[in-house]
Protein backbone atom coordinates (compact mmCIF):
# COMPACT_ATOMS: atom_id res chain seq x y z
CA UNK A 1 0.00 0.00 0.00
CA UNK A 2 1.01 3.71 -0.91
CA UNK A 3 0.24 6.96 1.10
CA UNK A 4 -0.33 10.19 -0.80
CA UNK A 5 3.21 11.21 -0.54
CA UNK A 6 3.98 7.94 -2.83
CA UNK A 7 5.77 6.27 0.38
CA UNK A 8 5.15 2.74 1.36
CA UNK A 9 2.35 2.67 4.47
CA UNK A 10 3.13 1.51 7.92
CA UNK A 11 0.15 -0.98 8.63
CA UNK A 12 2.13 -1.58 12.69
CA UNK A 13 2.35 1.58 14.37
CA UNK A 14 4.52 0.14 16.96
CA UNK A 15 3.00 2.38 19.53
CA UNK A 16 -0.87 2.20 20.60
CA UNK A 17 -3.36 4.68 19.37
CA UNK A 18 -5.66 4.24 22.32
CA UNK A 19 -4.30 5.64 25.86
CA UNK A 20 -6.06 2.66 27.80
CA UNK A 21 -3.88 0.22 25.83
CA UNK A 22 -0.69 2.44 26.17
CA UNK A 23 -2.16 2.02 30.04
CA UNK A 24 -2.19 -1.44 30.30
CA UNK A 25 0.81 -2.09 27.88
CA UNK A 26 2.52 0.23 30.82
CA UNK A 27 1.35 -1.40 33.86
CA UNK A 28 2.39 -4.81 32.36
CA UNK A 29 5.96 -3.43 31.44
CA UNK A 30 6.18 -2.54 35.33
CA UNK A 31 5.09 -5.81 36.77
CA UNK A 32 7.25 -7.94 34.48
CA UNK A 33 10.05 -5.69 35.73
CA UNK A 34 9.40 -5.48 39.23
CA UNK A 35 8.32 -8.98 40.18
CA UNK A 36 9.43 -11.30 37.50
CA UNK A 37 12.29 -10.36 36.34
CA UNK A 38 15.55 -11.52 38.00
CA UNK A 39 17.83 -8.88 38.03
CA UNK A 40 21.76 -9.38 37.19
CA UNK A 41 23.54 -7.39 40.18
CA UNK A 42 20.57 -8.33 42.66
CA UNK A 43 19.96 -11.42 42.04
CA UNK A 44 16.54 -11.15 42.85
CA UNK A 45 13.66 -9.25 41.26
CA UNK A 46 13.26 -5.49 42.80
CA UNK A 47 10.30 -6.40 44.37
CA UNK A 48 12.18 -9.01 46.44
CA UNK A 49 14.52 -6.65 47.42
CA UNK A 50 12.36 -3.86 48.62
CA UNK A 51 10.42 -6.31 50.65
CA UNK A 52 7.44 -6.10 48.97
CA UNK A 53 6.97 -9.85 48.21
CA UNK A 54 8.85 -12.84 49.32
CA UNK A 55 8.73 -14.81 46.37
CA UNK A 56 9.20 -14.63 42.21
CA UNK A 57 6.32 -13.80 40.60
CA UNK A 58 5.20 -15.98 37.47
CA UNK A 59 2.65 -14.86 34.86
CA UNK A 60 -0.03 -17.01 35.87
CA UNK A 61 -0.09 -15.09 39.25
CA UNK A 62 -0.74 -12.09 36.90
CA UNK A 63 -3.54 -13.75 35.26
CA UNK A 64 -4.99 -14.86 38.59
CA UNK A 65 -4.93 -10.98 40.10
CA UNK A 66 -6.00 -9.80 36.39
CA UNK A 67 -9.05 -12.59 36.47
CA UNK A 68 -10.18 -11.87 40.56
CA UNK A 69 -9.71 -8.17 39.49
CA UNK A 70 -12.42 -8.64 36.63
CA UNK A 71 -14.98 -10.99 39.06
CA UNK A 72 -14.77 -8.31 41.31
CA UNK A 73 -15.47 -5.57 39.02
CA UNK A 74 -18.95 -7.66 37.18
CA UNK A 75 -20.05 -8.50 40.58
CA UNK A 76 -19.65 -4.19 41.30
CA UNK A 77 -21.70 -3.52 38.26
CA UNK A 78 -24.48 -6.01 39.02
CA UNK A 79 -25.05 -4.81 42.73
Amino acid sequence: MWNEKGGPVCLSNGFSRKLENHAAATALNYFAYNLIKIHRTLRMSSAMAACVTDRLWDVNDLVALWESYEQRRAERQVA
